[in-house]
């Protein structure tokens, strides 16, 4: 991203943002509730538009869209999630829309090894109604999971989550930074990933403050005006969660 900016509702949250991550690369995005970092991580995978700059995945504009298959997008949790009339096999099967497949199957490998990553095989033909919030986590991971993807956008995995559950999902971010894949992670603090993380981006008020070693971050109030609203569902790389 270059010279990011973003407006919301009249009023500018996000201020020229300049940021590059490199391939491999486990980067924690932090600050206060309402400093921007969802509106960030919206605006870099082309969910919200630029009121200024410039955003490139894999060296094109997120605007086209021609680089989603090789993306993994897990928005933060919503109360629709516990709505959607789809069992966790069909709702991870969706997320292979548009991922070089036009009608994906529930029957696809990929499903069945990104539901085995966390940790949610036995439960594939539980209906997402039926499930806890930490449930419903994972499952959305899972979705993203299918993909294989490159680069792996998450906002607050570990939200909700009880604290074995972290333990598994934190595991699961090391094999996959471990095997070259690009991970970027909204976290409220870093908790389990607190060892493994090298570099930190905090936001304050939609400015970047710190961005470097995670040790020497700036510590800041718990939160302050403008809330963030959590992206919903069908804002996950433009596909709605349905049975297939």
């Amino acid at each position: 991203m270059t010279g990011a900016s973003v407006d919301r509702g009249g009023q500018r949250v996000l201020h020229g943002v300049d940021l590059r991550i490199e391939t491999g690369e486990l980067v924690a995005l932090l600050g206060a509730n309402g400093s921007g970092k969802s509106t960030l991580l919206r605006a870099a995978v082309g969910v919200l538009p630029l009121a200024t700059g410039s955003a490139r995945l894999f060296g094109a504009p997120v605007q086209r869209g021609t680089s989603h298959d090789r993306l993994g997008y897990v928005p933060q949790d919503s109360t629709e999630a516990g709505s959607i009339p789809a069992t966790a096999r069909e709702a991870v099967a969706s997320g292979l829309l548009g991922a070089r497949s036009w009608w994906p199957s529930v029957r696809d490998p990929r499903v069945d090894r990104a539901l085995e990553a966390v940790g949610m095989a036995d439960l594939a033909g539980r209906p997402i109604t039926r499930m806890s919030g930490g449930q419903r986590r994972r499952v959305m991971i899972a979705r993203a999971l299918a993909r294989d993807p490159r680069l792996l956008v998450l906002d607050e995995p570990f939200s909700g989550v009880d604290v074995p559950t972290q333990e598994l999902i934190a595991e699961l971010f090391r094999e996959l930074s471990a095997a070259g894949t690009t991970i970027l992670v909204v976290l409220h603090e870093t908790g389990p990933l607190a060892g493994d993380i090298r570099r930190a981006v905090v936001l304050d008020h939609g400015h970047v403050v710190h961005d470097g070693d995670e040790h020497a971050r700036p510590r800041l109030d718990p939160g302050h005006d403008h809330p963030e609203d959590a992206a919903p569902l069908d804002e996950c790389l433009g596909q709605e969660i349905h049975p297939l």
